[in-house]
């Protein structure tokens, strides 16, 4: 496998003065999603991030 190969295909989903959300599509074919809240990155595999994305809505419905 070539170093280009090895390189995640990246796309920002998010982003505000203090926090960003992005998806990388490894090498291996796994989607991984990154969360950063200044210092602080959470990294989630797809299914952590579906299961992430349905407490936010729980969230905002609660509130």
């Amino acid at each position: 496998m070539t170093q280009k190969n090895k390189t995640p295909k990246t796309k920002t989903l998010g982003e505000t003065s203090n926090f960003i959300v992005w998806q990388a599509e490894e090498p291996d074919g796994e989607t991984t999603y990154h969360l950063e809240l200044n210092n602080l990155t959470v990294h989630f595999f797809k299914e952590e991030w579906q299961e992430f994305l349905e407490l936010t809505k729980l969230l905002t419905i609660n509130e």
